[in-house]
């Protein structure tokens, strides 16, 4: 059983504390997603988990043991970085087996490792191809092989999917949790990018600052935000946030209370062109973006706010209409600001 466990941890570069006391359980089996925006400490984090950054204090658990002291190459865990970090001069066969002959494992154990994990990534055609051979999405997939080779416990990801295409984005993300799946491993992933973490997660964890600012499931996370600093990174487009005294008197109609000093959220997808009868909120359309399925609305409400609104069909309202906006009232969020 792989259990990871951070327990008050916290990284300091100088006078600088970039993880700022940490606790954070990850069970076994589990797929965990690091989000948050740039300079937030997850990649930090992550390196330490992997033992490539010291930890300044706290304590450090994989599979129940403390490991703060423990070489990289004795935590059972695997890295694949956001550059390939593949060998330009070996084929794909000997790159994936570099790890284990550097460990001195018997050459028909290492041939035996390599083709097994070039069966489960459908790598197989190209084990005779040099990198330059091979487009973004198989030198990702390669590097993948890598880390299975090596039997890790746990298996950490470093945004791997940043240097691709977004149609290759797309097809990796689908390939990454089929392989969590198979392998049912511990896997922990950074990224920036909230549809990576909403597609791939068990669970989510939002970082900000070197503190964490909300863990659970995906679905957790997207209708019951901590914050707006959640609300608003998980989804897109974000979801609305407005000041609380400019709806209170609306959404009291319906029964909502806004307590002083608290904020309304509203998501584009639980906005609609109402009649006045049901408006929560008037406005202008500013601009109306046609996505295909519908068009996304820019509405000025007043009072210096503009709201996002999903709206769905081909007969959206033109520039320069005046519209009614209503909302289901389960769908409206009061917010601790950010």
């Amino acid at each position: 059983m792989t259990s990871l466990s951070l327990k008050n941890i916290k990284k300091a570069f100088g006078r600088t504390e970039v993880i700022r006391g940490i606790d954070l359980e990850i069970e076994d089996g589990e797929f965990v997603v690091f989000v948050g925006p740039s300079g937030c400490g997850k990649s930090t984090l992550l390196r330490m988990i992997a033992g490539l950054e010291d930890v300044t204090s706290g304590d450090l658990f994989i599979g129940g043991k403390r490991v703060n002291e423990v070489q990289p190459a004795k935590r059972g865990v695997a890295m694949v970085f956001q550059s390939y970090a593949l060998y330009p001069h070996l084929n794909v066969r000997d790159n994936m087996g570099f790890g284990l002959k550097v460990r001195g494992e018997k050459p028909a154990a290492i041939v035996a490792r390599v083709e097994e994990a070039a069966e489960t990534l459908q790598l197989g055609p190209l084990l005779d191809r040099f990198p330059r051979e091979l487009s973004g999405g198989q030198r990702q997939r390669v590097a993948i092989g890598r880390a299975i080779c090596g039997n890790p416990d746990v298996f950490l990801f470093d945004e791997p999917l940043s240097n691709l295409d977004a149609e290759l984005r797309v097809h990796m993300r689908a390939e990454i949790a089929a392989l969590h799946k198979r392998l049912a491993n511990t896997m922990v992933y950074v990224t920036h990018d909230q549809i990576e973490a909403m597609t791939l997660a068990d669970k989510i964890v939002v970082l900000r600052g070197g503190q964490i600012e909300q863990v659970g499931t995906p679905r957790d996370l997207y209708n019951n935000p901590a914050n707006v600093f959640v609300a608003q990174f998980i989804g897109s487009p974000k979801m609305n946030i407005l000041p609380g005294a400019f709806v209170a008197e609306r959404l009291s109609a319906g029964g909502i209370y806004v307590p002083a000093g608290k904020v309304v959220g509203m998501r584009p997808e639980h906005l609609h062109v109402a009649g006045m009868d049901d408006a929560v909120l008037n406005g202008r359309v500013v601009l109306a973006e046609y996505t295909g399925a519908g068009s996304l609305l820019h509405v000025d409400v007043g009072g210096g706010e503009t709201v996002l609104v999903t709206h769905e069909g081909q007969d959206e309202p033109p520039n320069g209409d005046n519209i009614a906006l209503g909302i289901d009232r389960e769908n409206v969020h009061i917010l601790t600001p950010a």
